[in-house]
């Protein structure tokens, strides 16, 4: 059985997307991006990644409803979701945990750190 290396990445700043995108693939890392909360959730259920890394702030739709719609499907329900966000009020990391958020990465953050975060729960 072959380990699911997917990531999908929403951010609506273009240089998130890009950097934790080049330093993922760098590393092995299958990855789509999404730059607003309707497209994540349009390409989580196609692209079915093991981890998905989600900003909170973004247009359509916000990372809390992207995350609560996907916890609440049976087909992406297992989907990792760590939410990466420069809200790290204890409110919102509350917030975050009642929707289903699985963690969360306080911006800024270092690419290591991603990389890091990402082998651990891949077991790689």
């Amino acid at each position: 059985m072959t380990t699911n290396r997917r990531i999908l990445i929403a951010d609506d700043e273009p240089y998130i997307l890009r950097s934790l995108s080049f330093v993922l693939q760098k590393e092995g890392f299958e990855i789509e991006t999404a730059c607003d909360g309707e497209e994540a959730l349009e390409k989580a259920r196609q692209f079915r990644p093991k981890i998905l890394f989600l900003d909170i702030m973004m247009p359509l739709e916000d990372g809390y409803e992207v995350c609560e719609k996907l916890k609440s499907a049976p087909d992406t329900k297992d989907i990792y979701i760590i939410m990466l966000t420069a809200k790290g009020q204890i409110i919102d990391k509350k917030r975050g945990l009642e929707v289903g958020t699985d963690e969360y990465i306080t911006k800024p953050f270092s690419p290591r750190e991603i990389v890091d975060k990402v082998k651990e729960i891949i077991g790689s």
